[in-house]
């Protein structure tokens, strides 16, 4: 089979990604009761892709390679496991992988558990498909059961792709949403339903923040900075709202302010208001619920570009700008 593969990422994972003359594809006879064989059209690119290779000895104990990266796809059924009789070969499908895999999505054939595996709705495009497993997953579980009908939410980092998705299911469920972006992605966000785009390189996000007083029920951090703001977070956020930390910068420091928002009590100068650290789960239900919204019209994705498979290097450095509005997409094979 085809595939982009990594041995190592040091400098950088794109750095490191290959092609082999030689790349066999998962055995048959390898796949549980419970797995899929997906033979991948499309993939979309998420941070995690990169970071996770990229974090030396532990994504070695991960994931053995040489392994592909990616874990968002849309493609057809190419072998079912043997107690799976709700899928047919050669139906198209779309997914979650769970995690990194020796057989990521950026391989021509995949391996997912069925869970992981949704049948692809009537009329929802391939790409469109491809880029709502992870990010769109991600951004339902961290709101519902967390907020209600009226309630009001705060997005840092509207306009990537879990904030794009974040601010349209918020708006499905009934929510207010602000969101923090850059000045030039504020209309992006306004489009997709945001009810307010706070330019975070113009002012002071924290202050304004404050400003409004306590009135959010709900804190999706899409970006770690500014640093400080789960901390000040009890001048915004309700006394029973939550904090949720979705994404961070790659460094030390950053590192070392999440884990001091877990650790350090109130007394102690750390946060008063409930924080946890967004644990995507594969679940089939969800899966569901987000590809109905997606065939209704309810759910777009935002695409911020489209790479061929022999760019897949480039995709990934469009990716680490942390610029891109939406996802990104990378062609595997054919429609």
């Amino acid at each position: 089979m085809k595939a982009w593969v990594y041995d190592g990422a040091a400098g950088g994972l794109e750095k490191n990604l290959y092609q082999p003359a030689v790349y066999h594809k998962p055995l048959t006879a390898s796949l549980s009761n419970q797995q899929v064989m997906v033979e991948v059209i499309s993939m979309a690119l998420n941070p995690a892709d990169y970071k996770i290779p990229e974090l030396g000895l532990i994504a070695k104990a991960m994931v053995s390679t040489p392994a592909s990266p990616g874990m968002d796809f849309c493609g057809r059924v190419a072998e079912t496991g043997r107690a799976i009789d709700s899928l047919q070969i050669g139906e198209l499908v779309f997914g979650y992988t769970g995690g990194p895999i020796k057989f990521g999505t950026l391989g021509q054939f995949c391996v997912v558990p069925k869970d992981g595996c949704i049948p692809l709705p009537a009329g929802v495009d391939v790409d469109d498909a491809a880029a709502l497993p992870g990010a769109g997953l991600t951004a339902y579980q961290s709101i519902k059961g967390n907020v209600k009908e009226g309630d009001k939410i705060f997005i840092n980092g509207g306009s990537g792709g879990v904030g794009t998705f974040a601010i349209q299911i918020a708006k499905i469920l009934g929510c207010h949403v602000t969101v923090s972006c850059s000045g030039a992605n504020a209309e992006l966000c306004k489009s997709i339903g945001a009810d307010e785009a706070i330019d975070y390189k113009s002012v002071d996000l924290i202050e304004e923040l404050k400003k409004k007083g306590e009135v959010f029920s709900l804190v999706i951090d899409n970006v770690g900075t500014p640093t400080g703001l789960y901390k000040a977070s009890n001048s915004f956020l309700l006394s029973n709202g939550k904090y949720i930390q979705v994404g961070s910068e790659m460094s030390l420091s950053a590192t070392t302010n999440i884990v001091g928002n877990f650790m350090t009590p109130r007394f102690f100068g750390g946060g008063s208001r409930k924080y946890a650290f967004a644990s995507v789960k594969t679940n089939y239900e969800d899966f569901l619920q987000l590809g109905r919204w997606m065939r209704d019209g309810k759910l777009k994705a935002v695409i911020d570009s489209k790479f061929e498979y022999e760019d897949a290097r480039k995709a990934f450095e469009k990716l680490r700008t942390g610029r891109a509005k939406g996802k990104i997409i990378i062609h595997v094979g054919k429609k």
